[in-house]
């Protein structure tokens, strides 16, 4: 389906949630693959992994203790469609990876948690990568059941990825898929 023309590198995005923003807020941030994505030679671009890192305030620790004002989770999504500001539900084709913090204040305690998908696509076969062709992936982040604390939260999305070649008909089978999944 596709070689490489790269080895693996990481792209990251983080986006920042404001101190003090309500529940239920909503923040986006952006992955540009302009420079890898070419539409007459078939590029595109192979995500193997995507790791989710969230910090907290000024000093980007990692305590849990103060992300959220009560207990709540926060919430973590990259799609290669703009969603606005909005999640996406599971089945959703151009959903890439995502995740959860859940946090207990009262008991000071995070629970990271993954989907029932991988959000690591493996390290050895092309054919088991999240395949992109699009120019852009979309970091969506937010607050879920309580309000962020009184210090800023900061979720990064680091993408293991490569540039690939495809040929005429699996590019196009993408797009198709990428794009009728925008309807």
């Amino acid at each position: 389906m596709a070689t490489a023309k790269t080895g693996s590198f990481y792209l990251t995005e983080t986006v920042q949630m404001t101190a003090a923003a309500a529940a239920n807020s909503r923040f986006q941030g952006e992955i540009d693959l302009g420079a890898y994505v070419n539409v007459p030679t078939g590029q595109a671009v192979a995500i193997e992994s995507v790791d989710f890192v969230y910090q907290f305030g000024s000093d980007f620790g990692g305590n849990v203790n103060g992300m959220v004002a009560s207990d709540g989770c926060i919430s973590a999504q990259l799609s290669d469609l703009n969603p606005g500001t909005k999640l996406l539900r599971a089945d959703d084709q151009s959903l890439i990876a995502s995740g959860q913090l859940n946090i207990d204040v009262s008991n000071n305690v995070g629970t990271h948690t993954s989907d029932l998908f991988p959000d690591n696509f493996g390290p050895a076969a092309l054919s088991e990568a999240f395949m992109v062709v699009n120019d852009t992936m979309y970091l969506v982040v937010g607050n879920d059941n309580a309000a962020i604390g009184s210090a800023s939260v900061f979720v990064t999305a680091r993408v293991r990825c490569r540039v690939v070649k495809l040929s005429s008909k699996d590019w196009m089978a993408i797009a198709i898929q990428s794009t009728a999944s925008d309807n």
